[in-house]
């Protein structure tokens, strides 16, 4: 086993980074969602205050 990770290191390197972007791609397009309805949410209140 340590000999695999010793002769591949620089793989397991790059699926950890892989892993950490795909993570943080994965929160921000999850954050976005979210404030975009929080948006609209924040546009249909305003609208309905004017009427």
């Amino acid at each position: 086993m340590f000999e695999f990770l010793n002769a591949n290191s620089i793989y397991i390197v790059l699926l950890i980074a892989l892993v950490v972007w795909g993570g943080i791609y994965f929160y921000l397009v999850r954050l976005d969602r979210r404030i975009r309805r929080a948006e609209e949410l924040i546009k249909k209140e305003l609208h309905h205050r004017e009427k």
